[in-house]
């Protein structure tokens, strides 16, 4: 009889008091603290970036110095100004990408979440001084951009270069990052909430406290920082009743369902220009140039697609604007963007996103049901940015904040939702990941709870195992888990077995490995006691399986004895990598396997007197 002793099942207790809802620590209040500059400097980065795209396009289209935004194609320009003024803006972005840095190519959200994923959260210097000079240049010299994009980049390299200073975790400077990117955005469009938003379902690719409390606290600060700088009310105030009708909260669907459309149609004109300039015999750095010679084209045709558009925006989204005039705006701005965008030069998303989507609602007005001033224009803007950017929380928050128009949310839920999943069912990826996968990179942006996260180790453990007395020597350890028994497969599988006194007092562990080594070494009667580790890595029966999965990750192990949280000496069983997988195994039974839970019965005519007879 051998003295290896098997651990019988037992009822494990679940003590979960330990486990909360979140993760915070009090390193959560240091990072906030850190944010609070962070947000401050961002706000007053966006503030001058519009400044210098203001005074760029005063010099060159107006010639004069002033730092007031104005649109382009106003009319005071000459035809040749319109033509030339992007092309010259392009070449000096390509030299600007080739001989600073290439990461100021694109229109800067891609290069943040890469920074994020894949790059420890670390931007370059140079990249906080050329991406936005450069943006400024493309949208001040008519590029059809907005700033947003550009300034997202810019704040997260303020949030970044501040986090390289100091000592913290790829976590951390993550979190510093997207705070500075969302308190840039904020102080844009003075529109925190939906800052926010972008922030969660975009950037921060998870949902806790310790990321969520500084972003918000950076938001808040630019915010406040904003008021004084470019002033604090609504960026496209919209006035007058909305007569909101069933019929039209129908029609919000139809309006989402050619909001995704465009947006898909907007994203693969994208990258099939990318594509096309690719095949060009040049060298990338000209490919800005190019794509100023296609925005100048459309600068001459309808001069209104030029630049940020703030002023478009506002005629749309008030009911002001021609019909003429949506026309060319939609088809014109659409191309040249994303056209232009494909050359690699530098802008943002946002802007003409809001301009486009605009023009699709101002046109829908001519067709659908009158409900108010800008109504369908509004709809229309969140689906198609919650169809380009596939967040459609921020395309609401978004399309609410600019304009105030709180008193219309169901309908742009509507249709920001219904975009986003025609978006969703036909694209495999958005405008923004794209880019990223073209580089040989996967991300997923769906969050779900880790099913790791809702099991326990008790759950999922072997209770009945193979452990070894102490003095036990190592030929006998071996032999019992050597021989052909096949009632010994598991144990002979088990592979790390549990040293003890008397019946479950853990003294260490003992690989199969350090039993056959000993054997060879003519060191077979030395008992398991001298062999085993003595202070192995144990975990509870009410662990989570994830607790447990990482910890198996930081330490290179895949078998962990499992110990009373009690009393530590205590073994209760033992718990593999392998065994961990149960968890995802629920979770894929639970995705993919259909049931019928109930069923109806009805009951027919003769039913009752053959149930009696059957109880009969």
């Amino acid at each position: 009889m051998s003295n290896a002793t098997p651990i019988a099942p037992n009822d494990v207790p679940r003590d979960i008091h330990h486990l909360g809802d979140f993760r915070a620590t009090p390193r959560l209040v240091l990072i906030a603290a850190l944010a609070v500059p962070i947000g401050a400097v961002s706000a007053v980065v966006a503030w001058a970036l519009l400044r210098l795209i203001g005074l760029i396009t005063n010099a060159i289209f107006y010639q004069r110095v002033d730092t007031k935004l104005v649109a382009p194609g106003g009319g005071h320009d000459h035809w040749y100004i319109v033509l030339l003024a992007p092309i010259i803006g392009g070449l000096v972005i390509g030299l600007m990408a080739r001989y600073g840095s290439e990461k100021i190519r694109g229109h800067g959200m891609p290069e943040a979440i890469e920074a994020i994923l894949l790059g420890g959260s670390k931007i370059q210097p140079r990249v906080a001084v050329l991406k936005p000079i450069s943006s400024a240049i493309a949208i001040g010299t008519g590029g059809p951009f907005g700033a947003e994009g550009p300034i997202i980049m810019t704040g997260g390299a303020v949030g970044s270069l501040f986090a390289q200073f100091l000592r913290l975790t790829a976590d951390e400077r993550k979190t510093l990052l997207v705070a500075g990117a969302s308190a840039g955005m904020a102080a844009t469009f003075n529109t925190p909430f939906a800052a926010i938003m972008l922030a969660v379902e975009l950037l921060l690719f998870e949902w806790r406290p310790r990321s969520f409390v500084p972003v918000a606290t950076a938001v808040c600060v630019a915010t406040v920082v904003r008021h004084p700088l470019l002033g604090s009310g609504v960026l496209f105030p919209v006035h007058g009743a909305l007569h909101i009708t069933p019929l039209a909260e129908l029609l919000c669907v139809l309006s989402g369902v050619i909001a995704g459309l465009l947006a898909i149609v907007a994203t693969i004109l994208v990258y099939a220009a990318e594509d096309g300039f690719r095949r060009l015999p040049v060298h990338w750095m000209w490919w800005p140039a190019i794509g100023g010679v296609i925005i100048g084209i459309g600068g001459m045709i309808v001069p209104q697609a030029l630049g940020v558009g703030y002023n478009i925006i506002g005629s749309e989204l008030d009911g002001s604007i021609t019909t003429q005039l949506v026309i060319g705006i939609l088809i014109v701005k659409t191309l040249i963007w994303s056209l232009s965008l494909g050359s690699g030069t530098s802008g943002g998303v946002l802007a003409p996103m809001f301009m486009i989507g605009g023009a699709l609602g101002a046109l829908e007005t001519q067709i659908f049901p009158h409900v108010g001033p800008g109504f369908w224009a509004l709809v229309a803007l969140a689906g198609v940015l919650g169809g380009v950017m596939r967040s459609p929380f921020t395309g609401v928050v978004f399309a609410l904040e600019l304009t105030g128009r709180f008193d219309a949310i169901l309908p742009l839920i509507i249709g920001a939702s219904t975009a986003f999943a025609v978006s969703a069912l036909l694209l495999k990826r958005s405008v923004l990941t794209e880019k990223i996968a073209r580089r040989g990179y996967h991300l997923t942006r769906e969050y779900d709870v880790d099913p790791l996260e809702i099991y326990f180790v008790g759950e999922v453990m072997s209770r009945d195992i193979l452990s070894y007395e102490s003095d036990l020597s190592a030929v006998d350890a071996l032999a019992e888990i050597s021989g052909v028994d096949p009632d010994k497969t598991d144990s002979r599988r088990q592979m790390l077995y549990p040293v003890v006194t008397g019946v479950d007092t853990l003294v260490g562990v003992v690989t199969r490995t350090q039993l056959e080594t000993a054997v060879h070494k003519n060191q077979g009667d030395r008992p398991v006691a001298e062999l085993c580790i003595t202070a192995p890595l144990v975990t509870h029966a009410d662990q989570t399986l994830r607790e447990t999965a990482n910890a198996m990750a930081a330490n290179e192990v895949d078998k962990m004895p499992v110990v009373d949280r009690d009393d530590s000496t205590r073994l209760v069983g033992l718990v593999s990598l392998t065994m961990l997988l149960e968890g995802r195994v629920r979770d894929v039974r639970e995705a993919n396997e259909s049931e019928r839970v109930l069923r109806l019965r009805v009951a027919r005519p003769g039913w009752l007197s053959r149930h009696e007879r059957t109880q009969d």
